[in-house]
């Protein structure tokens, strides 16, 4: 496909003051770096020196960040712990002027914290602090009166699963019957995969929608197949299934298009579907059809992977990565 360029530069210029409500997982990436040069004497294990600790929001605080990034006006919905690492990630929303009176602090859950620590460029172990049991009926019922108040005022919806238990079927009905044919698009985990009916688009990456289907995906007939399945358990218009150095492949009604990867060196692919579900969702917003939307989606992604780490892109980076096709 010849690219409009212009055209999807036209695209993106819309995106600024877009309302979006970002529903999900809100946790926090902590990077710890350092040296190692000896091994404990207590353990067979590596001592390190650390030289430097960084945070980033991470989960559905990532897609926020995309949002954001890009110029969109967001509403965020989730559940964080009464503890530390709340109060930083809170205070980071509010200074990028992201509206948190949907966020509920549950006192009973910890705030989902993933520590990376590395050494000599390679991480040496992960340690996560959180809980993934569902959200008691008392905090989603808190979180859906917030919902309530601004549903009517965004422009579309995303759910950003990461399947901590913040994201309950109750929830996702609610949403769905209370959006009044608003966009809700999803980026699911597959094991809740099923919650997610009559929605606009699910975008789940190759294994998810395998993990999801129990199709063990080895050609493009078993991708077509693990599609229809996906179509026919949520209902939803549009399957976006994101295969990695393949690219993308979108279904909607009887078509299918396949959209070929754009990145010309993958560095890291960290928070790309992050990425692609904020593009797709505010390409959309603006009147782009999800053909369209698809392909700046992809652009953006081929961008963001060619960065080491979690990366997010302004208007003007979105508009010259669109040039250099």
């Amino acid at each position: 496909m010849k690219l409009n360029k212009s055209h999807f530069k036209k695209i993106v210029n819309k995106f600024k003051n877009k309302k979006i409500l970002v529903i999900g997982d809100l946790m926090i990436d902590e990077y710890v770096w350092g040296k190692v040069s000896r091994i404990s004497p207590e353990a067979p294990i590596p001592v390190v020196d650390v030289e430097k600790e960084e945070f980033k929001p991470g989960g559905a605080a990532n897609v926020i960040l995309n949002l954001t990034s890009l110029g969109a006006k967001v509403y965020s919905a989730g559940v964080v712990g009464d503890d530390a690492g709340a109060h930083k990630l809170l205070n980071y929303l509010k200074k990028n002027k992201v509206n948190i009176a949907s966020i509920i602090i549950d006192k009973k859950r910890p705030t989902t914290i993933k520590t990376r620590v590395i050494a000599h460029s390679q991480q040496v172990v992960r340690i996560d602090k959180e809980k993934r049991i569902p959200v008691s009926t008392e905090i989603i019922n808190k979180v859906i009166n917030r919902i309530e108040k601004i549903i009517k005022e965004v422009d579309a919806v995303i759910f950003s699963d990461y399947g901590k238990g913040v994201i309950t079927e109750k929830l996702v009905d609610f949403v769905v019957q209370n959006a009044n044919t608003k966009i809700i698009n999803v980026d699911p985990k597959p094991k809740n995969i099923r919650i997610f009916k009559n929605v606009t688009l699910i975008s789940p990456n190759k294994k998810e929608a395998q993990d999801a289907t129990g199709i063990h995906i080895e050609n493009e007939k078993d991708i077509d197949r693990a599609a229809e399945e996906l179509k026919k358990i949520t209902n939803s218009k549009v399957i976006l299934l994101t295969r990695g150095e393949e690219g993308m492949t979108l279904f909607y009604e009887n078509e299918k298009h396949h959209i070929p990867a754009v990145a010309r060196e993958v560095y890291d692919v960290t928070g790309a579907g992050d990425t692609v579900i904020s593009v797709m969702t505010l390409a959309l917003t603006t009147g782009a059809s999800f053909k369209d939307s698809a392909y700046l989606a992809n652009i953006a992604a081929g961008k963001v992977v060619a960065e080491i780490g979690v990366a997010v892109l302004t208007p003007e980076e979105l508009k010259g990565a669109v040039d250099e096709m």
